[in-house]
């Protein structure tokens, strides 16, 4: 009676599209717009996409979907729908509960580091529309520096405070700048699946596709960004031998679609039993390849455009030598002020799916209201995000490396090992319009669970490979 009860009143998605539009917005973010082009530059362009396209498919035709379905048959987040399939099991969810409660920390953990990234994006976004960003030119001194005082590292903790109390917190620097960052995600998150989540992606999603497509057509016609093309359209037959091409390739698909037992769970519990979980997760898989192919076209090309190699990927490439770029072509201002916008729309996207498995479980656990629980998680991010300011780049490695693919696997374990077969079938096939394929299961199984643990041994070892 208190699963009914939980599913009758839980708050949800309004319409079909609304779902897969905030779950591309989850899936779409950093990863796709400053890890893939790097990604697909260093490992050989089409070398690099052929293994990554097969990984998407793969993951997507079980992971994504295993979490959806996790979580719409719980009707809860990680720590309920895990204790949901021990109970399933053994009579017991208290275990469950426990290990559910990993994938909750990485979504916060991860949020948090997003948190500061998001200030980064914020205070480049304004730069761009005021004019300031294009009027640093190209001059590879003042762009760094501008970053650089945006996103300081410190080797010590008194260094941290320092930085903390001089540039960030009280004078309108990045502190400020992500608190402003972070304040309009939980206003957005404030109003609910249905009235906030979801008409919030529903304008930024098109947005940011429309906007790539011009920024693409743009560049397209730019002197040199053929270059650009022809690489992404190489393919090294020698190259597709390398263990790491395919190591990296599956670790990238693995990151981008958002498969870290946490948010495709939470956003898997406000969907309607009516809806077709295999092709919500379709469209998830194939929008999310869409940005990040519309991002490295648009990136790749204009690097070219400008004699640039992209050889640094991370905060670097984005933040300082794509705004030389950008700043040294035709229109530079205006192409650089849609570049960032497009950014901000997917750091606000993202970073409201992260928050949001932490902030159900104060409403399912707690019994906490919405805005409470927004609130509460929202002051607790903020305060941690303005402390590890200067270990960013640290603090994202460990979650990324180590807690994400863990959250995976483990959510994998629970539906695929633990729960009856027969009630994870069920759980995925209500809604389906055709009957669910004999292959699900066993790639579920095996395939994919096994794929996961590979992603955790080869991240730690090689130092992250998403």
């Amino acid at each position: 009676m208190a699963d009914k009860q939980l599913t009758t009143n839980r708050d949800g998605f309004n319409t079909k599209w609304g779902f897969i539009l905030a779950c591309i917005g989850s899936a779409v973010g950093m990863g796709n717009i400053w890890r893939f082009p790097i990604m697909v530059s260093t490992y050989g362009g089409m070398t690099f996409l052929l293994p990554y396209f097969l990984f998407v498919i793969l993951i997507g035709a079980s992971g994504v979907m295993e979490e959806f379905a996790l979580g719409r048959w719980a009707a809860a987040g990680p720590v309920g729908a895990f204790g949901k399939c021990t109970e399933n099991r053994w009579g017991k969810k208290g275990i469950g509960e426990g290990i559910g409660a990993i994938p909750i920390l990485g979504s916060m953990m991860l949020a948090i580091g997003y948190t500061v990234v998001m200030g980064w994006i914020f205070k480049y976004c304004w730069m761009g529309i005021t004019g300031s960003l294009y009027a640093l030119g190209t001059d590879m001194g003042a762009i760094g520096g501008t970053f650089g005082a945006a996103a300081p590292e410190a080797a010590t903790l008194g260094e941290a405070v320092s930085m903390m109390f001089s540039n960030g917190l009280f004078t309108f620097g990045n502190g400020a700048w992500l608190i402003i960052g972070l304040v309009i995600s939980l206003v957005i998150m404030a109003f609910g699946i249905g009235g906030g989540i979801e008409k919030a992606n529903k304008v930024m999603m098109p947005a940011l596709f429309g906007l790539f497509v011009i920024l693409g057509v743009y560049i397209a016609f730019l002197p040199g960004s053929g270059e650009g093309y022809r690489y992404i359209f190489t393919i090294n037959p020698a190259g597709l031998l390398d263990i790491k091409v395919w190591v990296y390739a599956f670790g990238q698909a693995f990151f981008s679609l958002s498969v870290a037992g946490n948010g495709s769970v939470i956003y898997g519990s406000y969907l309607s039993k009516n809806e077709d979980i295999p092709s919500s997760a379709r469209n998830v898989a194939v929008f999310d390849t869409i940005a990040a192919l519309l991002a490295a076209f648009v990136i790749l090309p204009a690097m070219a455009a400008g004699g640039v190699e992209p050889s640094k990927g991370g905060p670097g490439l984005m933040f300082v030598y794509l705004v030389n770029v950008l700043n040294g072509m035709p229109g530079g201002r205006i192409v650089g002020m849609i570049f960032f916008i497009c950014v901000l729309f997917a750091g606000v996207s993202s970073i409201v799916n992260l928050y949001e498995a932490p902030v159900a479980f104060l409403q399912e656990k707690l019994g906490l209201k919405r805005v409470p629980s927004v609130a509460i998680i929202g002051v607790v991010g903020c305060a941690i995000a303005l402390m590890i300011q200067p270990w960013t780049s640290q603090w994202m490695d460990v979650v990324s490396i180590y807690i994400c693919p863990l959250g995976a696997f483990l959510a994998g374990l629970m539906f695929f090992w633990v729960l009856k077969k027969e009630t994870a079938i069920e759980a995925v096939s209500y809604g389906i319009k055709k009957p669910l394929g004999g292959w699900f299961y066993p790639l579920g199984k095996y395939a994919y669970c096994v794929l996961s643990v590979l992603a955790l041994i080869f991240g730690a070892a090689w130092g992250g490979i998403g």
